[in-house]
């Protein structure tokens, strides 16, 4: 396709989305007359003209997911934005239209729905096309959502618009400053690592950003994924990785993705757990076509077991399980790998009825007892278990184990792709045997690396211990890494999903810091949260204000200082006002301070108990002094009945070391302090905070309400929000 335009008007959003997509566009001349409108040449002899009407149909012909809507009313309201782009050419209109689209995403990370679209592209050229207008605002900080927004599109195709920027907006003085922010932002090189038929397809992403992913042998229209959780806890941070990795893939080649519980093991699951698991793949944004059970198929499970023992592929074994086990590692067959197949359906049968002597086998797969690939030395298909099941009760003695069941159900449910962490590298090869045995198609499998973190265990089995065992209240704590835990903490999904997707698809194992993640979320509730003040309640000291206001008044102050969306508040002052104690020990006779949001104020009279702790100030105003010259800038809070009780609660990793080595018992190094609560007073406008709200105490943290203003005698209860600084409560 062959573009034309006049060289003092180039169609910018329509060239950036082409850059963006792959699609080929050749600049055949940039000699149109000046106001000409640009036009596209198409490979049948159609031409298209105008600069929005060559955006769309970048939009409508490129492979990228979604890139002109999902459907119907996405694509309507893409066309909206696309025409309200030129607004950003208006002087006059330039600001009005920044706070709009700010306003706009706050709750949203995109434009339209959760991809990126053409819509993005037309605004985001349309402020880098305003040139230094733009970038000053940029710095201002004004606007911060729409500036993490534009950031955000910098960073994730800086391969691309690099280029883009400096070949037609290096006029127009943003062309060093956009370029900059891409360099900075730019990914660094990720491998990954496909696996086909046992052999090893190695990807580098040498200069794409990490999110640029693609998936061997996959085509746009025909790529099936699932995210197979097992219903036996809560989705970990660990978890959401394999989640939003599907979710990118799905998006990316316009393909599907089942959720399907692997609910094979009635022992340690339920219900509860499904719901949960469910609850948190919405949190998480994950956009799914169907949801399945593995329990759907046993029927046809048991089916395939049957024709494995019938075609001697497998066997029933009645080896007690530690002996097996010594024989797994020491390549030993057993006596019953040889029994005739009318014994092994006589003991299948005894482990169907789920009978005393059915309960001393399993099944097991004959593979290769001498390959030096242990999993395949005659895994377990089927074991028996006397638990009833948390769908279909106590209809079956029998269940499949995960080995037995992943590669089935994969093939028969048309999975093209199956993504699994790097710990089961070992476990390909099986995997690939027993869906030739069973005579199904190979499913690709595609490597990622786990995500790993400090102090942390993402173990189901031993974050149950901590559940059971009252170390933390329940699956959601606040010290769980789960997604409801870490949520309830404080942190954003939008912070979570950058964090795991900067990540990629890399198969390189990394133990990652939390630091990181949290401040990451800090960049976000920073530039929009509330301010408010409060006061630690122990030892609080009185500041006397001699010539202080005797009767109290209010002001109405902003609750951010840059953020008109945060909103309003009531600010009592008085002559009699609570500081911390922190605050008062270090202040010295006569010395001038500073009192936010009021002035400055001079500390007269120091009084102390027999201890030397001090107990009460006195002082007087002195408004007129300057601000910028005073040394302490004090919080404070007027000496009212209207003050709120507070317990802000901070908390600890729940073990002491960073990584446990593979022999290593967690309960030896479990944290025994790590809760930690301060009661304060707080400013009485925080009786209108709600549950999951996030604020700044000023000087001190951030903070999310978890138990909101109930009646005077009851706190509200506040959760320290980590801000990317290592922290402990000791």
């Amino acid at each position: 396709m062959e573009l034309h335009f006049a060289a003092d008007a180039p169609p910018l959003a329509a060239l950036a989305a082409a850059k963006i997509a792959d699609v080929p566009l050749k600049v055949v001349n940039q000699d149109q007359p000046a106001g000409s409108p640009p036009t596209l040449l198409l490979p049948n002899g159609e031409r298209l003209r105008g600069a929005y009407v060559l955006l769309r149909h970048v939009g409508r012909i490129a492979s990228l997911p979604f890139f002109y809507g999902q459907d119907a009313c996405q694509s309507s309201k893409i066309d909206e934005w696309v025409e309200y782009a030129p607004i950003f050419g208006s002087g006059s209109e330039f600001e009005g239209a920044c706070s709009s689209v700010n306003e706009h995403l706050l709750q949203n990370t995109f434009l339209v729905g959760n991809s990126f679209s053409i819509a993005d592209v037309a605004i985001w050229a349309g402020l880098a096309g305003a040139g230094l207008r733009w970038e000053s605002l940029r710095k201002s900080k004004k606007y911060p959502n729409l500036v993490r927004w534009f950031n955000s599109i910098s960073a994730e195709h800086d391969a691309v618009l690099g280029e883009f920027v400096a070949t037609y907006l290096s006029k127009k003085g943003s062309a060093k400053a956009v370029t900059s922010k891409l360099k900075e932002s730019q990914a660094s090189n990720s491998r990954s690592t496909a696996v086909e038929n046992g052999d090893h397809v190695t990807e580098a992403a040498s200069s794409r950003p990490a999110l640029e992913v693609d998936l061997p042998y996959a085509e746009v229209g025909k790529v099936k994924l699932r995210f197979a959780p097992e219903p036996s806890g809560y989705l970990h941070i660990g978890h959401s990785k394999a989640a939003l990795l599907n979710q990118y893939f799905a998006d990316r080649y316009k393909g599907q993705l089942i959720v399907r519980f692997d609910d094979t093991n009635p022992d340690k699951e339920s219900s509860e757990f499904v719901d949960n698991l469910l609850k948190d793949i919405e949190t998480l944004g994950i956009k799914y076509n169907a949801v399945t059970y593995t329990s759907d198929y046993f029927p046809k499970l048991m089916e395939m077991a049957e024709k494995l023992i019938g075609e001697g592929k497998a066997y029933v074994d009645d080896t007690p399980r530690e002996k097996m086990q010594h024989e797994r590692m020491e390549g030993i067959e057993s006596s019953c790998r040889n029994n005739s197949v009318e014994e092994n359906f006589k003991l299948w049968k005894e482990m169907i009825a789920g009978s005393d002597r059915g309960l001393m086998c399993c099944v097991r797969g004959k593979l290769n007892m001498q390959d030096p690939n242990k999993s395949l030395r005659d895994p377990v298909y089927y074991r028996c278990n006397l638990t009833p099941h948390h769908r279909i009760g106590s209809k079956y003695k029998v269940y499949p184990t995960y080995d037995f069941c992943c590669p089935f159900v994969d093939s028969f449910e048309g999975i093209t792709h199956a993504l699994r962490s790097s710990e089961y590298h070992d476990r390909n090869d099986q995997y690939y045997r027993i869906q030739t045995d069973m005579g199904f198609r190979k499913v690709h499998i595609y490597e990622f690396s786990r995500l790993n973190m400090v102090y942390t265990l993402l173990s189901k089995r031993k974050l149950l211990w901590f559940v059971q065992n009252g170390k933390v209240e329940s699956w959601d704590d606040p010290r769980f890494p789960t997604v409801q835990g870490i949520v309830r903490r404080g942190l954003k999904i939008e912070a979570l999903i950058q964090f795991i997707l900067e990540q990629g698809a890399s198969k390189n194992l990394n133990l990652m810091e939390w630091d990181k993640l949290w401040a990451i979320n800090k960049k976000i509730i920073d530039p929009v949260c509330p301010r408010y003040t409060a006061v630690i309640e122990e030892r609080r000291v009185l500041l006397i204000l001699t010539d202080g206001p005797k009767d109290p008044f209010v002001r109405i102050l902003a609750k951010h200082k840059k953020y008109e969306g945060a909103g309003e508040k009531a600010v009592t002052y008085s002559n009699r006002l609570w500081i911390d104690y922190a605050d008062a020990e270090s202040i010295s006779v006569n010395e001038e301070v500073t009192l936010k949001d009021w002035g400055n104020a001079i500390v007269m009279e120091i009084k102390k108990d027999e201890n030397g702790i001090v107990t009460q100030l006195v002082g007087v105003l002195h408004l007129e002094g300057n601000v910028k010259k005073t040394k302490l800038k004090l919080t404070w809070l007027a000496d009212t009945t209207e003050l709120v009780k507070l317990t802000l609660l901070d908390f600890d990793y729940l073990i002491t070391k960073k990584k446990l080595e593979e022999d290593e018992d967690f309960v030896d190094v479990v944290n025994p302090c790590t809760r930690k609560e301060t009661l304060a007073l707080g400013e009485s406008d925080m009786r209108n905070l709600k549950r999951g709200d996030v604020m700044q105490l000023e000087r001190k943290r951030y903070y999310r309400c978890d138990v909101p203003f109930v009646r005077p005698s009851k706190p509200i209860v506040l959760f320290a929000i980590p801000d990317g600084k290592q922290q402990s409560v000791a």
